[in-house]
Formats: structure tokens, C-alpha cells, sequence
């Protein structure tokens, strides 16, 4: 095992010590007017009102009871307090006397005592509306033969038209194309691991190198694009990128030529960016679209049916929500802001499809990212379905609890005319349900779904998923992308999978 792999894992188990330690990650938040206000003595009419006008400023109102008193004391708490000029030592608390700013300590206090009367001292897993099955449903597995490493693969990416799957491993720094009998081929190496690849109908690979992977502000991403048809380097398309996770094209200004629109995540600081590239993919310009940090997914599509194509994004670091970019037909965007959700949420993905046959399109949501500051397994992590009430009013019509939900992808991956959801879970209860790693969810009557867990667990840790046609039958496989060590948040335990798979895919062998 390379010194440069060794070192990579000591880091990786140890990520509990230097990753990001806040949620609500913008700066520069001001409070509500709130100066004035006279503490009743009543500790829970006091907190309420006083987090009410301190903590909604950056983020949607985190519930009492979204986190257990530890947390709250021990890691949120002082988490909020470094942005209302509040300072720590230890578990306490103090004011400098020349710093004027931000809250009072008294009323800081109250907040405190408020958190610490009221919230739970534990939180108590969610009941799922349906049991889960442990089956293969309609899959079988494939998988390739082991590495001598260990798999640190953060993105997979299937090519329907060749059969040929690519990933890319964070170590390595690299991008491997595997054949159609899983042989693997490193095409080159990158500036960092990519955490998404999408391929052009020219023949370019559009790779979103991350840079640093945890959440830090350290902007060394780059967007690089790579020639498959005969390629032997990458060549930059973006550099300087706050921590890039995503990339999606379309021709927003209708000149022939799509655009790439860039997910910079970042942490506290990031964006959401449009580069114009030239024929040859050669970058021209880039504008910024969103000064907003924690873009982790973006969907392209003409929302509103002017005949231009349009924004939709999700945030999932601090200011957690849904947003609109509706193109002006200008060159910019006016934006309308859809949902907002509180930042223990840790949003993750969403996907956009008519589940009811109404002609809205409905909205399928996970989140479940849970390595910020509370650390701890959330019932209110898991897969969402909103009904699309039109205009994109969303309303809450599901739920599924899933620990540390990552991702889902929505198609019909039975052939029975209705779509079915599948999902991963990299911080998945892995001491007591390792079952929720992945879940295919069957639609069996409108909103009514059927869980199986194909029995997957013991042969890695899941950080990416895509859906594709892999074998040319007609039907969506799933392939999923083994990140084996490391962001481990449960104590006690050791794994217990297979960390030297890159990647298995389960075949669809549903009957058409």
C-alpha cells in the first residue's frame, strides 16, 4: 500500500478532528431587532421568542427537539454563539468587554437555558410507514474483481452508448474507464477526485474535481474536461473552484452551444456558476449565478415553458433549500426562493417527475448528510415525496425515514408504467440497520411503495449512485460507488464491508 494511500486513511479516520464543525455556514448574519427585549423569567416564552429573532437570520428555525441537550450544549450551541460575537471555553460561555456586537450574554443564556430545559436527551428513531423487505426484487449483482488498494471511489458515471462505466477514486486522483467485462483502464490522472462526471455527445468528460473533499473554504476545485475518443490529458475548463460537486449543461442563451452550470458547494463561501465554453469545450466567460454556499445538486429544464431553459438547485449547507432560477432571456436569472429546510438536514439530492400523472412535475428529496457539528443518527433523515400543488407550491405527501440518506434516483426500473425510487445511505445506521445502505422502493399504487433492501451492505459503503442502461436491454441498472474508509460518526464500531470493491452493479432483470 502506497505511503501517499496510508497516510490518505490515517487522515480519513481521523476526519472527526478537522471537518467542518458548523451548519449555518453563512456569514455576516444580523439579528433581528431584539436589543430591547426584557427576560419574563419564564425560560421557554424567553427562548422561544429570543431564538426566534437570533436564529432565523442565516437559516431556517432548527426545532428544540431536532437535537438531543448534548449536542445542543456541546456542539451546536457554541457553533451559534462564534456568529452572535458570543466566545467559549469549554461548555461556558462569556462576552469580551470590548466586543459590543451581536447578543448579550444575558440573552444569550436564555437561549442556552431554553435548549437545555426543553430539548429531548435523546432522539428516538422514526417508525417506518412500511416494513422493509430484504430481498433482490427484480437485481442481480456484478461486481469486478478486487484492488489491492483500498476503494476511496467518489463518483461512478455508466455510458449507455458503449456500456462502459468511469470512476474516479480520491486517492488515485484518477479516472478509470471499466469495460463491459469490468476490466479497468486509468485514462489519467486528475488535480483531485472527481465527485461527478458527465459525458458530452462530443466526447468530452466533464469532470468536477473536488479539490478538498471535507467542507472546508479552500478553493483549489477545478472543472477539467477530458477527451474519450482518443484523449491522453485533461485539459482545465474552470479552475479556483470552491469545492465543485456537480456540473449540468444547456443552452441557456440559445446560441447553439450548451453552457456548463457549476455546483460549488464550498462551505462558507460558494456559488453557483455559468461558463461559456468554445467549440472546442476552451472556456470564454464565467458569471456567477447564486453568491450562495451549499449547492449540492441542479437540475436544467424549461420550468416555466417559455421556450428557455431554466434553473432549479438544491443547498444543503447552512441556508438549506430549493430554489428557482427562471432564465430572463438576458443572460441572467431572476431567482424564486421554493422551499427551506433547517440546517441539521443535510439536503442531499432531489428529482423532478410526475408521480401522481397530474402534469406537475413532484418532487422526490433526501437528505441525511451527517458530518457537521451533530453527529448524531436523526429521524427526520431520509426520502421525501412533495405533491407539486402547481407553480411549484410543494406540499409534503411522504416519508420514509432513512439514516444518513444520500441519494435517489427515480425511473421506472420495473416496466410497470409508474416510477420507483432508489436510494443509498452513506451515513446510514451501520451498527443496527446496515439494510439501509440501499433501498429500492417499488411503486405499487400512487404513493404507495413497496421497500426492498437488496442484501448489498457487506460489499462496500456507498457515497455515489447512477442509474444507466449498462448492458443495452432496455432497463435501468443502478451502480454503486464504494468510498470504503473513513466519515465514520457511529463510536464503536469497525466495519465490517468489503473496502477493496471500487464499485458493484445490480442488473435489472425485471420482465418487460
Amino acid at each position: 500500500m502506497s505511503l501517499k494511500r496510508n497516510s490518505f486513511i490515517v487522515s480519513a479516520l481521523l476526519t472527526g478532528l478537522v471537518l467542518l464543525s458548523i451548519s449555518a455556514g453563512i456569514e455576516g448574519c444580523k439579528p433581528k431587532t431584539a436589543a430591547s427585549y426584557k427576560l419574563t423569567g419564564d425560560v421557554v416564552a424567553d427562548g422561544k421568542y429570543l431564538t426566534q429573532q437570533y436564529c432565523t437570520n442565516c437559516h431556517a428555525l432548527v426545532p428544540a427537539n431536532a437535537l438531543t441537550k448534548d449536542v445542543w450544549r456541546m456542539h451546536a450551541l457554541p457553533v451559534m454563539a462564534d456568529y452572535l460575537k458570543i466566545s467559549t471555553y469549554g461548555s461556558d460561555f462569556f462576552k469580551k468587554p470590548t466586543d459590543t456586537g451581536g447578543i448579550s450574554l444575558v440573552h444569550w443564556q436564555a437561549i442556552v437555558d431554553y435548549y437545555n430545559k426543553i430539548a429531548p436527551a435523546e432522539l428516538k428513531p422514526a417508525q417506518a410507514p412500511v416494513a422493509l423487505s430484504s430481498d433482490w426484487a427484480g437485481f442481480t449483482l456484478r461486481k469486478p474483481n478486487e484492488v489491492t488498494d483500498v476503494s476511496f471511489t467518489t463518483t461512478i458515471k455508466g455510458d449507455p452508448a458503449t456500456g462502459k462505466i468511469y470512476t474516479s477514486d480520491l486517492v488515485a486522483s484518477n479516472l478509470t474507464e471499466w469495460d463491459t467485462e469490468f476490466k479497468p483502464k486509468v485514462l489519467t490522472t486528475l488535480s483531485s477526485g472527481a465527485t461527478d462526471i458527465q459525458l458530452q455527445n462530443n466526447g468530452t468528460a466533464v469532470i468536477s474535481a473536488v479539490g478538498r473533499i471535507d467542507h472546508v473554504d479552500y478553493p483549489n476545485g477545478r472543472i477539467q474536461g477530458f477527451k474519450l475518443n482518443g484523449g491522453n490529458k485533461t485539459f482545465d475548463i474552470a479552475g479556483d473552484m470552491p469545492r465543485p460537486v456537480q456540473t449540468i449543461s444547456a443552452d441557456f442563451d440559445k446560441d447553439g452551444k450548451d453552457e456548463i452550470v457549476v455546483c460549488g458547494e464550498g462551505f462558507k463561501k460558494g456559488g453557483v456558476y455559468l461558463l461559456k465554453t468554445d467549440a472546442n469545450d476552451k472556456p470564454l466567460k464565467q458569471t456567477t449565478i447564486a453568491d450562495r454556499a451549499g449547492a449540492v445538486q441542479a437540475i436544467a429544464q424549461d420550468f416555466n415553458k417559455d421556450g428557455w431553459p431554466d434553473l432549479m438547485v438544491l443547498y444543503g449547507i447552512g441556508n438549506e433549500g430549493l430554489a428557482l432560477y427562471l432564465n430572463d432571456q438576458k443572460g441572467g436569472f431572476t431567482t424564486k426562493e421554493l422551499l427551506q429546510f433547517p440546517p441539521v438536514n443535510g439536503s442531499t439530492s432531489f428529482q423532478l417527475t410526475d408521480l401522481d400523472h397530474d402534469g406537475n412535475l413532484d418532487l422526490i428529496y433526501t437528505c441525511g448528510y451527517n458530518f457537521h457539528d451533530s453527529r448524531i443518527l436523526k429521524p427526520y433523515h431520509g426520502l421525501y415525496i412533495y405533491k407539486n400543488k402547481g407553480d411549484f407550491k410543494f406540499e409534503q405527501q411522504w416519508f420514509y425515514p432513512i439514516n444518513g440518506a444520500t441519494k435517489a434516483v427515480a425511473t421506472d426500473f420495473d416496466g410497470d408504467g409508474d416510477i420507483d425510487i432508489a436510494t443509498i445511505a452513506f451515513f446510514a445506521d451501520m451498527k443496527e440497520k446496515p439494510a439501509e445502505e440501499f433501498i429500492y422502493f417499488e411503486q405499487q399504487k400512487p404513493m404507495q411503495f413497496k421497500p426492498h433492501s437488496a442484501p448489498v451492505s457487506q460489499y462496500g459503503r456507498w457515497m455515489s449512485m447512477d442509474v444507466t442502461d449498462i448492458n443495452k436491454d432496455g432497463k435501468p441498472d443502478i451502480l454503486l460507488g464504494n468510498y470504503a474508509s473513513g466519515f465514520m460518526f457511529q463510536p464503536n464500531f469497525a466495519p465490517t464491508w468489503n473496502e477493496h470493491l471500487p464499485f458493484i452493479v445490480l442488473q435489472n432483470n425485471f420482465k418487460k
